[in-house]
């Protein structure tokens, strides 16, 4: 096998968007199916991208029977995510699911299990691990450049539309579980360590109408060991904004457009440009035909759903929470990083 043969499940705005139109860039890899609900949007874009077999959700246990996929792409709300992989995987199929992995420790550990009994690979996709800016600006704070790191601070915001399932509860939606985890994962990777303590404080819009069901914005403090820390704000109710600093001993660096998938700068490094989904499916695409395990594991994605429980936890109580650690054997580095050219091709419905 030369090439790992996907299935796209939930073929969404972020499937249309950025998943499907980096696929014909990358060498290793190919969709063969999509699973939808909407059989008209699954006819039109197996047309533009020549993919030959399209099913609704009722046909995905016999899309997994057959010889037709190796591994799927799962890009359901966050509430399905450990229905879908787990089902793949007892079937023998590799997955890359989209972040947060699921809604519970509970689950994020049944996804973990899956794969280890069915020797498949779990992949969080966090496609920030394979992207090269990200990545160098990581190595300048593990080279020392700016001293030791104590203190992270983040913002990224944005108006959300209304029509969107990131606004229900029921799919454990709002900004902290759909842009609030680049966040806490980007702290995570700065101090390549754990959060122990988490204190958080949210709001509700003012009687906007969007936000019956979750927060329109969080703010959030992290406590790390040796007394580092980590703030971040994240809303649905705010102007475009994606940033992140890190403030070291000896100086600081600050990353520009740091979590959106077009583009990013900073203020020190010089990088190459890379299309983020192609990076993160070309390299799950070389673990699974190297059979090394990724590092974006299913731990990696557990520890942030631990550390994001905790968080809404705090911020419903109004009391610190503390934060199991995950054991994480692994992180991103120059190993993880894949440069793929971007595309202006592809079709969004």
């Amino acid at each position: 096998m030369d090439k790992v043969r996907y299935a796209v499940v939930g073929a969404g705005w972020i499937s249309q968007e950025a998943f499907m139109p980096a696929v014909p860039q990358v060498e290793n890899a190919e969709v063969t199916a999509i699973v939808t609900g909407n059989t008209d949007s699954a006819e039109r874009l197996a047309e533009f991208y020549g993919i030959d077999h399209t099913c609704g959700y009722e046909g995905y246990d016999g899309l997994l029977a057959s010889n037709l996929i190796d591994a799927v792409y799962v890009a359901l709300p966050n509430s399905l995510h450990a229905d879908y992989a787990i089902r793949a995987m007892k079937a023998g199929k590799h997955a890359l699911v989209e972040k947060p992995l699921a809604v519970s420790e509970s689950e994020c550990q049944a996804m973990i299990q899956a794969a280890s009994v069915n020797n498949v690979h779990l992949m969080t996709a966090y496609r920030l691990h394979a992207e090269p800016m990200t990545v160098a600006a990581l190595e300048t704070i593990r080279n020392g450049d700016i001293g030791e790191a104590k203190l992270f601070n983040s913002t990224f915001g944005f108006q959300s539309t209304t029509t969107t399932h990131r606004l229900q509860g029921e799919h454990w939606g709002g900004p902290l579980r759909d842009i609030g985890v680049y966040c806490l994962n980007a702290a995570r990777q700065v101090f390549a360590d754990e959060p122990v303590e988490a204190h958080a404080m949210k709001g509700h819009g003012n009687g906007d109408p969007r936000f019956t069901e979750v927060e329109g914005s969080m703010s959030v403090t992290l406590r790390f060991p040796r007394d580092r820390l980590a703030q971040f704000t994240i809303s649905f109710e705010s102007g475009d904004i994606d940033t992140f600093r890190v403030v070291g001993s000896d100086g600081v660096l600050e990353v520009l457009n740091a979590f959106e998938f077009k583009g990013g700068e900073t203020r020190e490094l010089a990088f190459l440009d890379s299309d983020h989904f192609g990076g993160q499916l070309a390299y799950f695409s070389d673990c699974i035909l190297s059979g090394q395990a990724p590092t974006a594991d299913g731990a990696e994605g557990l520890a942030d759903v631990r550390a994001l429980l905790a968080i809404e936890a705090s911020a419903k109580s109004g009391q610190p929470q503390r934060i199991e650690p995950t054991e994480i054997h692994a992180r991103p580095g120059p190993a993880t990083v894949r440069i793929v050219p971007r595309t202006d091709r592809r079709l969004v419905l």
